[in-house]
């Protein structure tokens, strides 16, 4: 009987054993900080590649950390507080121009205008950018894609900064809200779900779309050292398309409701309105395949905005590195 006991025993450990070595053995996620510029609806497609799994199937865990603009963001990148950076690719331009070497690339695009809206204090149901003669605007920090998108904008509709109109560029980005809220300026430029969220409270009105205004560059990206992991690099930018992917051929309902977890002080109605506000106008990306031609638009707002000279040559091949964002899949 022991003897039976025994060969029954045994068989069972080795059917344990040979199931144990049929199984895939689970792999352990890497986890990267990524440093977002801010935290916006305008982001869709990446909030759905974390909400829908896209970056767990990758293999990576993503910590979101919201740096409060793109200067802040780089440093994170620079000082290696953050592994992946996600701002305006003129952000790349500033180091690139400091003579650096090991300056990070970009190598991934999300979206394709700004991202902002003009809001202010009283409605206008036919919106004209003449009848901002004389105001006070709150454009963001000076150098930054949402101070220079918007005097594009503003150029572009024959207005002049200092003669026109006038900039209040003092307050930080992630304070803009809160001091138009507290009387500071005629006019702020904000992203969703903030401009929405001043409408709810009666105190503003959106007047326009500085991104429609200012027409398609790629105004949001993601950067990284040089010499940072390729494996993960490729990984991360497949997770981010997939997210696209599923932003274009979604419904603003279908998407909203992906991305709700990552707003979760916002009410889904108010999430559906803004991502098909944003679809509206086309600032969403269907894949994170960058143009030359649309890079240099990017030039052009800078070079506009007096941050870069008209000697300063930037290749696009020096800033973009297109090679994940064509093999993603």
């Amino acid at each position: 009987m022991k003897r039976i006991i025994a060969v029954i025993l045994s068989a069972a450990l080795l059917c344990t054993s040979f199931a144990a070595c049929g199984q895939k053995e689970a792999q352990p996620m890497k986890k990267l900080v990524l440093s977002e510029v801010t935290h916006s609806i305008f982001y869709a497609a990446q909030y759905v590649a974390i909400n829908e799994g896209y970056f767990a199937e990758e293999g990576l865990e993503i910590e979101l950390v919201n740096a409060g603009g793109a200067d802040k963001v780089m440093t994170s990148v620079l000082t290696g507080a953050a592994d992946i950076g996600f701002a305006g690719a003129e952000a790349c331009v500033y180091v690139y121009l400091q003579g650096k070497e090991d300056y990070p690339k970009v190598f991934a695009q999300l979206t394709k205008c700004d991202g902002s809206f003009l809001v202010g204090r009283e409605p206008a149901e036919n919106f004209d950018w003449a009848s901002l003669k004389g105001s006070t605007i709150l454009p963001g920090r000076k150098g930054g894609m949402p101070y220079m998108t918007l005097l594009y904008a503003l150029n572009k509709n024959g207005l002049e900064v200092g003669r026109d109109v006038f900039f209040n560029d003092t307050i930080q980005f992630n304070a803009m809200t809160g001091a138009f809220l507290s009387g500071e300026g005629d006019y702020v430029t904000v992203f969703e779900p903030s401009a929405t969220d001043i409408e709810m409270q009666n105190k503003g009105y959106i007047l326009a779309s500085v991104g429609e205004a200012g027409g398609e560059v790629p105004y949001t990206t993601y950067f990284a050292q040089q010499n940072f992991d390729a494996d993960t690099l490729q990984k991360f930018t497949n997770a981010i398309a997939k997210g696209q992917k599923f932003v274009s051929e979604k419904s603003a309902a279908e998407i909203a409701a992906a991305i709700a977890p990552s707003f979760p002080e916002t009410d889904i109605a108010v999430i559906e309105t803004v991502v098909q506000r944003y679809k509206d106008i086309d600032a969403f990306s269907a894949t994170p395949v960058m143009t030359e031609d649309a890079f240099n638009r990017i030039i052009d707002i800078v070079r506009n905005a007096g941050e870069i000279g008209a000697e300063d040559v930037v290749p696009f091949s020096a800033i973009i590195d297109n090679s994940y964002a064509e093999k993603a899949e």
